[in-house]
């Protein structure tokens, strides 16, 4: 309760904070708004001149400030205020930011109106192609970066005007190797209420136009939104490309290493020995995230079945698959390697094996470093004499980089209800039941981290995967399942995901009816997201998960056919 409390007074301090604070009026500019616009106004404040401020807020320690605020029904010529009341991240308040000059900039995130077939009616960002990023959401509206001082001292506002918009996206072409895909979903284009689509990138097999009568394994590979098939060149790289520092992976001239990798799975791909197959990477952003976890949900819809149903079946008739469940895997990391898990979870005869590379949550007695089953709350551990924060992210030497309270806090700075695009906004949206107001109904409350244990249920009955798996597996899904399960994950997870994959490691090994008969394998001090590569750094075995899963897809459908299976027609 305590923790509970500390946490209700860092929101509330903003009614009480002091009431010398800047404060800033952002007008529409009439020219961009013919009709009311309603979406979530964003004011960005740095001190930072390497690039505008929209593009340098994040969870970690360089992030820039930022506050938020609902726009409805704003007309052009209007003035929005913010004051010391409008939430803020890293600083809580604008009261909280001193005296001095930064670089400011202001921008309108879109929504959309949804009427569902649920019967309610909600607003939400609707991707635009640029995978639910509300910096650079084509329609967006933005002002110019002025420099400027701030002083809490001063009584007149500083004004700003929205009177740039961002421009659409190019899709990329088709290639010799590569095709893009779009279909309308019949089956959520009737869940939003509104046309919404499914798309595929499609990489195609050495002689694929040369053997028309050959049908390939299908190699699904999730993640998040790929503007292309991720990692696939044809040309050289680039001699002269000027190297750039990842931070991430501590690395200089990390861009001409993915081009290198890029290029070497081109001539991977077209070497004699590597598997006849068809790779797919899934485009399927939503009103919620850059991807809608490939699985049903009360909040984003029939995901599952439009994929399996509508999008696959197409791509394996157009593209002359095999179309049957032994010649179908599925492999991913992160969000991925969930989805990877998910699927052949909830359907395990529609896939003959998922390669999950350090895997989103799949037990919520370890959805990150919060138990949502006996934790009472998410921010801190509650105990009788001090209330330690719990933590979110860490870096390659385990030091703290980002607490839940703070991480969340800038998801709710950016979009309450669950529309920030955030990581634990699309959990919550995509495991919870809807709520009264038409919204996910959230796990934990977003000012407090109270938890809802009634939430938490429903997450276990219907998302948690390793529950799942104990629940129904001698009921006839352990059988169905058995050898197909990979898991791979590194020991020092940025995000802590190692720990529920050694509760999910602690039920498969104990399995006996039938016995697991899958991979489980860990990173000695790899960070995320390791798959199971341990031959090659984190930097670089990222960026080969083709290479790494499908050989070994392949020999398993070998092992597995049923009798009479084309293992011919694409064997040349």
């Amino acid at each position: 309760m305590k923790a509970m409390l500390r946490y209700a007074l860092l929101f509330a301090c903003l009614a009480v904070a002091p009431t010398q604070a800047a404060t800033f009026s952002v007008t529409l500019a009439p020219e961009h708004a013919r009709e009311p616009l309603d979406g979530r106004l964003l004011l960005l404040l740095s001190v930072d001149p390497s690039k505008e401020p929209r593009f340098q807020i994040e969870e970690g320690t360089k992030s820039q400030q930022v506050f938020g605020i609902d726009a409805s029904g704003w007309k052009g010529g209007e003035s929005l205020v913010f004051d010391s009341k409008a939430v803020g991240y890293p600083r809580v308040s604008l009261a909280d930011v001193p005296t001095g000059t930064y670089r400011v900039q202001a921008l309108l995130h879109r929504y959309e109106t949804f009427r569902r077939k649920d019967g309610h009616v909600v607003q939400l960002p609707m991707d635009r192609g640029e995978g639910q990023a509300w910096s650079k959401a084509p329609g967006n509206l933005y002002s110019a970066v002025r420099e400027i001082k701030v002083d809490p001292a001063e009584q007149k506002p500083i004004a700003l005007v929205l009177d740039q918009i961002i421009a659409p996206i190019k899709p990329p072409a088709d290639t010799e190797w590569v095709k893009h895909e779009r279909i309308k979903s019949r089956l959520l284009s009737e869940f939003w209420g509104r046309p919404m689509y499914l798309g595929a990138h499609v990489l195609l097999p050495q002689g694929w136009a040369e053997h028309p009568k050959a049908r390939y394994p299908l190699m699904i590979n999730h993640g998040h939104f790929p503007e292309d098939f991720d990692g696939f060149r044809t040309e050289e790289p680039d001699a002269n490309l000027a190297p750039d520092y990842s931070d991430r992976f501590r690395l200089k001239g990390y861009n001409r290493l993915q081009q290198q990798l890029a290029h070497q799975l081109y001539k991977d791909w077209t070497s004699p020995g590597f598997p006849r197959v068809l790779a797919i990477e899934i485009q399927h952003a939503n009103p919620y995230y850059d991807d809608s976890y490939a699985v049903n949900s009360e909040n984003l819809g029939p995901y599952a079945d439009a994929i399996q149903q509508e999008l696959i079946p197409y791509l394996e008739r157009k593209y002359r698959a095999i179309g049957s469940g032994w010649a179908r895997f599925v492999y991913g990391g992160s969000t991925g390697g969930w989805e990877a898990l998910a699927v052949q979870v909830k359907y395990p005869d529609f896939y003959n094996g998922a390669f999950a590379a350090c895997p989103d949550p799949i037990d919520f007695r370890a959805y990150g470093s919060v138990n949502v089953y006996e934790d009472r709350n998410a921010y801190a551990v509650d105990a009788a004499f001090k209330q330690t924060p719990r933590i979110a992210m860490r870096d390659y030497l385990g030091r703290p980089v980002a607490t839940l309270e703070e991480v969340n806090r800038l998801e709710f700075v950016l979009g309450p209800n669950s529309r920030s695009g955030g990581q634990w906004d699309i959990w919550q949206a995509v495991f919870s039941p809807v709520g009264a107001d038409g919204y996910p109904k959230p796990i934990w409350n977003k000012r407090t981290g109270e938890i809802d244990r009634s939430v938490a249920s429903y997450w276990r009955e219907n998302y948690d995967l390793v529950h799942i798996m104990q629940r129904d597996w001698e009921k006839g899904l352990g059988e169905k399942l058995r050898g197909k399960i990979h898991l791979y994950v590194g020991e020092l997870d940025n995000y802590y995901l190692e720990n529920a994959v050694y509760l999910a490691q602690e039920f498969l090994e104990s399995t006996r009816n039938p016995k697991f008969e899958g991979v489980i394998d860990y990173g000695r001090r790899a960070e995320h997201c390791w798959n199971g590569d341990h031959t090659r750094p984190n930097a670089e075995s990222r960026l080969r998960y083709h290479q790494m899963f499908i050989p070994i897809a392949v020999e398993r459908m070998r092992k597995t056919a049923p009798a009479g299976a084309d293992l011919d027609s694409w064997n040349y």
